[in-house]
């Protein structure tokens, strides 16, 4: 028979658990409005749902900061709880710890001041005008400094922005493995450049947006997306949002590049995948909540890079693409697999970056960032500073705003700190995969006979279905059985790319 604490602790959970499942259906409504406002919604229809988006902000702030709801886990606090309960509680309290820092004016000011700031940024971005989007950066800057402030007014400001997106894995940790990204990779793309192989031409051509879209279902079809949970569209800046019950994916399409579009709709299916994956039982709590960006990044670069890119890929999704598109139907599978590993440093578009230079783009923002939070970069500088910078790092120049430094969505959305989860996502993936082949065996013939429910069903059993019961630490470990590590990734991208640029010493 329960004791009348146990009792006590059971009715303080449940009402605890009552509570985050009404923030998070306000999370989720407000969620819904920004996939709208980016995918279907009228050009005029910011100033409605600015404040939309402002008046859903401020409930849920309001409600997680309320007075009960910190009485609730100090009542939880010390008592003996399970596992699931445990994992709950904690999660709560670090959201509750940092919201209770912020005055709600601040919330409401910044979730108004990011809905304002797409528009602007979009247009900014179409006129090619950096000094247009240049004030609603400055005042962002601004709210986000203040935002970090509240929280821990002795912590780098920036630190505490990066873990609003990858609380468990700190700064240092984000930082060395970005140091050996760059340490590693840039003699590997030298040694690419000196190299005498010429990879590419396989997807060279016109490819009909319409057709592409096809193409698109085709792919999402073949990797097992859910449909009756999902849909598929286009936005400016591919991403994908949702839940467990409604997890939808967007892409877009460049007539000049079929490849593009193939490999973005990849990548937004493994985002998808793993919300899909999260359990239904655990909708509206943390239970059912993704392990925060490093993670939810793993997911979608695994998928796009390491199943994507493969060439038993393109044995298997060659011929379905050559349906769409008959020329393709001379390009052999060794081809096909060439052309989607091409590296090439001259690109200047993020999103559209192989897999290696990809994380030099990575690195630039976030010195940018850095600079900007810190307050040690002006922001009329920031042009000439990612100009200068790209020039070093990757031998180009962007000639205009909108193929530089308004190329990306994030700063709009006011999210700072989130760019180094790009390759913290793309190191676990490895990481990840390598786990699975050793559990499952090769992959390859699998993938080559368009067979994924092995290795989906490991990434359900291994990482979504306990949604954030763990730590990113924790769940990396239990997954894998080896702590967060860039050595399957560093071992993946070395071997992949001296094969195919046939490299001495690689």
């Amino acid at each position: 028979m329960a004791t009348k604490q146990e009792e006590a602790s059971d009715d303080a959970y449940e009402e605890l658990v009552s509570r985050v499942e009404r923030i998070s259906n306000v999370t989720a409504a407000g969620g819904v409005l920004r996939w709208d406002q980016e995918v279907v919604m009228p050009e005029e229809g910011t100033p409605a749902r600015a404040a939309q988006l402002s008046t859903l902000s401020t409930i849920a702030h309001e409600e997680l900061t309320d007075e009960r709801t910190g009485e609730l886990l100090d009542e939880l606090d010390g008592r003996d709880l399970d596992e699931a309960e445990a994992a709950v509680v904690r999660e709560i309290r670090r959201k509750y710890d940092r919201a209770t820092s912020v005055p709600g004016e601040l919330v409401s000011e910044i979730s108004e001041a990011t809905a304002n700031a797409h528009p602007v940024w979009k247009e900014a971005k179409a006129d090619d005008d950096f000094e247009a989007f240049a004030p609603t950066l400055e005042n962002l800057l601004e709210l986000k400094r203040e935002y970090a402030a509240h929280i821990d007014p002795d912590a780098d400001p920036y630190a505490v922005l990066f873990a609003e997106y990858e609380p468990y894995l700190d700064l240092e940790t984000a930082e060395r493995v970005l140091d050996r990204l760059r340490d590693e990779l840039v003699p590997l793309i030298e040694a690419i450049g000196e190299s005498d192989v010429e990879l590419g031409g396989a997807f060279d051509g016109e490819f009909d947006a319409d057709a592409q879209e096809a193409l698109s279902r085709d792919v999402l079809d073949a990797l097992g997306y859910d449909w009756s949970r999902g849909r598929l569209d286009t936005a400016p800046h591919p991403f994908s949002t949702g839940t467990q019950f409604d997890a939808r994916v967007t892409t877009r399409f460049d007539e000049e590049d079929l490849l593009g579009s193939i490999t973005s709709t990849i990548h937004e299916f493994g985002h998808a995948n793993y919300t899909l994956g999260l359990p239904d039982d655990g909708y509206g709590t943390p239970l059912g909540e993704s392990r925060d960006l490093t993670v939810h990044e793993s997911q979608s670069r695994l998928w796009e890079n390491h199943v994507g890119r493969s060439e038993p890929f393109w044995d298997f999704f060659l011929p379905t693409a050559a349906e769409r598109f008959p020329p393709l139907a001379d390009v052999s599978t060794r081809e096909a697999y060439e052309a989607a590993n091409q590296v090439y440093d001259d690109n200047l578009i993020r999103t559209e970056a192989d897999e290696l230079t990809y994380h030099l783009h990575i690195i630039v923002r976030f010195e940018i960032e850095r600079q900007l939070i810190s307050g040690d970069l002006d922001v009329e500088d920031v042009p000439q500073v990612w100009n200068d910078t790209y020039e070093e790092y990757l031998g180009v120049r962007p000639e205009t705003d909108a193929e530089g430094v308004l190329q990306d969505i994030h700063w709009s959305h006011g999210s700072f700190g989130y760019f180094p989860t790009y390759s913290l996502g793309s190191v676990l993936a490895a990481q990840l995969y390598a786990a699975a082949e050793d559990e499952l065996g090769a992959l390859d013939e699998r993938t080559r006979n368009g067979e994924f429910d092995d290795l989906n069903g490991w990434l359900r059993e291994s990482v979504h279905r306990h949604g954030a019961m763990y730590t990113t630490p924790a769940l990396v470990e239990k997954a894998t059985g080896d702590p967060y590590s860039a050595d399957a990734f560093i071992d993946y991208v070395t071997e992949k790319y001296g094969e195919l640029y046939e490299l001495d010493g690689y």
